[in-house]
């Protein structure tokens, strides 16, 4: 449903009226422009050249430029520009080079007056002079840049940007001699019409292709630029050098960009794929779009205000097939829908919260903030009451300030600087960074990192022996838990202990081994008891003595100084009953004889005196499988690993998935470690740790974050002999056709490694250059500089 809401505006006597309205065009449209007295529009396109009339209630078309029997490719327009001195007057640009002037006032039906065909590739842009009738500039896909004299045949003038293709071109309106250019390599140039051999001014503005500019109408040194970055960008060209001014930050790729008339500091954008509206933009409030129009349905290839001095209607074209006319009044807000509340934490711990200012006006005794004892971080911008919009908005500002030293974080910077990330065996580097947590006094880092290295740094199979050893303070496996058993029913007097001798073997026959849940014991007939509750210290044990002796009780040797030793009740029943008379000789020879009795077991069985007074404990088969499998622990380090990252200790998750390696980064999915990455690279930039940094960059695994540090990146090469800098062609000197890379010492090219001195720019192998530094700290080359190689 059409928005009815008109408009009048009074301009030096003419008046303005209108709707928002769209007309259907028969093709889509590439480009518009409007004619001096804003009464009509002309749409261009591969397949469209028409004039529409711009009345109260519709557009009416007027005039089709396309005639004759066979199509041209001259027709084919990427751009079109009506001239504001002559009504008559138009110039399209191309798409196979040619640049075409048309004379609205010839009487014939072929409007076309003149052909520049002196380009080799597309036309993107053209763009008359304001204020000289007969000049036209022309930008092309083949990097050159043309000037014409529409009263001459060929072109006045020729400038070559030095790049692959020029996107846009536009005269400046306040300096007679001057227009800017853009470029698919992100420069902007400046060049004077009157030397076309090189350009006044050149800066990189984008990170990308630079798709369009414009010159402000009102302040003479303001220029815009869009490109596909998705910003827009504001420059001062009065300063000597070029000065970012403001920057808008949109979510697609900038085709076109458009001063507002009478407004300071809007601008209208519209993108060159995948978001199909326009925007206009108070540069002074970057995120968040002042107006939006959402009537076409594909993407927008033109906009225009209507009138150089009238804000109010917006013409725009699209590839939907569409010319519509927007009324400023009826576009929507999107700042209606923008969340007034905002909460953030600052560098050095203090808090800033937002909020309407309706929600804090009445709350008492609130002092206003006037700004950070440190650096001014947060700012509470003045609106304007007389802009629009200027009031939805609004929101009050107040900053919180920790404590001096409350929210310091010197621990975070303490544990960057000294963790060691790689170049130790494991268990040292668990060690190492422990110590390092524990000095600073993050006890459960610390006590993690411990954790860490008893989990990986044990051995992958352990002996059986040895697990079953593990009843005296030094058990070499660590493991918890050990199997008990309750005396208390055993004959009194057994409470001396006899060792044997170990003269004849070295392992015990007893097969005392440890449940890794403590739990459930599992006997000879796989029946479950319940688990003990003594505590841990008990059941480990403390008892002196080697760990591997095999333990008799004799009632006869008993000391009599020594009590009754009598053990705690346990929480579950005895294994077997224990008996006072040991089976007779015949028995432990037929054990020794079995073939699931191990040979120590029968050596240890065979030393045992036949004695009806004494009585052996042994268990023997093993409770479980001493071999444990690689990811036995992986399920545990990382839920350890989220619950770091999600207490927002980025740190310690980084650190330890550098460490572990693949041993745990398996089980983690490369989003989810890409993001840790990132979030702790960025804590250590905003801390200025930029060595920290960059070896967490080298040591990750991820692609996205290890190809961090190589991006950006410029090397500048002077020539050795010259001192000129080197293009990047080749390393033959453009001027003293010299090879750079000649090595000092042998005086030959080096076509591999290059070392060389940066304050003297003489170098060469890396072997020649760092034998020849054992000897002398002096150039090999003989220029007298004490070079240093790091």
């Amino acid at each position: 449903m059409e928005k009815m809401s008109r408009v009048t505006t009074a301009l030096g006597g003419s008046v303005l009226t209108g709707r928002t309205m769209h007309c259907h065009l028969d093709a889509p449209a590439n480009a518009i422009s409007v004619c001096r007295d804003a009464a009509q529009v002309v749409v261009a396109g591969r397949s469209i050249f028409k004039i529409y009339a711009i009345e109260e209630e519709q557009f009416v078309e007027k005039l089709n430029l396309r005639v004759g029997r066979k199509p041209s490719l001259n027709l084919s327009c990427a751009d079109v520009v009506w001239h504001q001195m002559d009504e008559n007057l138009l110039a399209t640009a191309a798409t196979n080079g040619v640049v075409v002037t048309w004379n609205l006032g010839r009487p014939s039906r072929n409007k076309q007056d003149q052909l520049f065909t002196e380009h080799k590739r597309t036309v993107n842009k053209v763009c008359f002079h304001p204020t000289e009738a007969h000049v036209l500039l022309s930008g092309s896909q083949d990097g050159f840049m043309k000037c014409f004299d529409l009263r001459r045949k060929d072109s006045v003038s020729t400038f070559s940007g030095q790049s692959e293709s020029v996107r846009d071109v536009q005269f400046s309106i306040r300096d007679y001699f001057t227009f800017a250019s853009t470029f698919e390599n992100g420069n902007v140039q400046l060049w004077d019409i009157r030397r076309p051999d090189r350009c006044e001014r050149m800066f990189t503005a984008h990170n990308g292709p630079v798709f369009c500019c414009d010159w402000h109408p009102e302040d003479r040194g303001w220029l815009a630029t869009g490109g596909r970055d998705k910003m827009v960008k504001v420059w001062d060209m009065t300063t000597h050098r070029a000065k970012e001014m403001h920057c808008v930050q949109t979510i697609a790729s900038v085709a076109r960009v458009k001063w507002r008339p009478e407004c300071r500091h809007h601008l209208a954008t519209c993108s060159m794929m995948v978001d199909h509206n326009i925007y206009v933009w108070d540069v002074r409030r970057p995120f968040v779009p002042a107006a939006m129009f959402e009537e076409h349905r594909d993407v927008t290839t033109g906009i225009a205000w209507r009138h150089p001095h009238d804000p109010s209607f917006l013409l725009s074209g699209s590839k939907d097939s569409s010319l519509c006319q927007h009324l400023f009044r009826d576009a929507s807000q999107p700042v209606e829908r923008a969340n007034p509340e905002g909460l953030c934490y600052g560098l050095f711990g203090d808090l800033a919260f937002a909020a309407k200012e309706s929600l804090v006006a009445a709350e008492s005794g609130r002092k206003p903030y006037t700004g950070d004892r440190r650096h001014p971080i947060f700012f509470k911008r003045k609106l304007d009451p007389a802009e629009p919009f200027a009031g939805l908005a609004s929101s009050a500002l107040s900053v919180f300030e920790t404590e001096p030293g409350g929210g310091s974080m010197r621990w975070f910077v303490d544990t960057a600087e000294r963790y060691a990330l790689a170049g130790r065996p494991l268990a040292e580097l668990c060690d190492h960074n422990a110590k390092v947590a524990r000095e600073l006094g993050r006890n459960q880092v610390a006590q993690t990192w411990t954790m860490l290295r008893i989990i990986y740094c044990s051995p992958g199979l352990v002996p059986t022996a040895n697990l079953n050893h593990s009843v005296g303070k030094g058990g070499s496996c660590g493991l918890p838990l050990m199997n008990s058993f309750n005396l208390k029913d055993m004959a009194p007097g057994l409470g001396s202990e006899a060792r044997l001798d170990r003269s004849k073997g070295d392992a015990r026959s007893d097969t005392v081994l440890l449940d890794s849940s403590a739990t459930l014991i599992t006997n000879e007939d796989n029946e479950e008891t319940e688990g003990s509750d003594v505590p841990a210290d008990y059941l480990l044990g403390d008892v002196e003595g080697e760990e591997d002796e095999l333990y008799l009780l004799d009632p006869e040797h008993a000391h009599p100084e020594e009590p009754e030793c009598v053990l705690p009740q346990e929480a579950f029943p005895l294994r077997h009953e224990i008996v006072d008379t040991p089976p007779g000789p015949e028995h432990l020879q037929d054990k020794a004889d079995s073939p699931h009795v191990s040979g120590s077991e029968a050596d240890v069985a065979s030393l045992a005196p036949v004695d009806s007074c004494f009585s052996l404990l042994s268990v023997s088969h093993a409770l479980y499988d001493s071999r444990l499998p690689p990811d036995f622990f992986s399920v545990l380090v990382r839920d350890m690993l989220h619950f770091y990252a999600e207490q927002g200790d980025v740190q310690m998750a980084v650190s330890v998935l550098i460490i572990l390696g693949e041993r745990v980064r398996k089980d983690i999915d490369e989003q989810t470690q890409e993001h840790w990455y990132t979030s702790y690279i960025d804590l250590l930039q905003r801390f200025r740790l930029w060595n920290v940094s960059n070896e967490v960059v080298k040591l990750s695994t991820s692609r996205a974050v290890s190809c961090l540090n190589q991006a950006s990146t410029t090397l500048h090469v002077n020539c050795s002999h010259c001192k000129r800098p080197m293009s990047s062609r080749g390393w033959v000197c453009d001027r003293c056709h010299r090879c750079a890379s000649m090595c000092a010492v042998c005086h030959h090219v080096v076509k591999g490694l290059f070392v060389w001195c940066q304050g003297c720019s003489h170098g060469g192998h890396l072997q020649h250059i760092m034998k020849w530094l054992e000897g002398s700290s002096h150039c090999p080359a003989g220029c007298g500089h004490l070079c240093e190689y790091s």
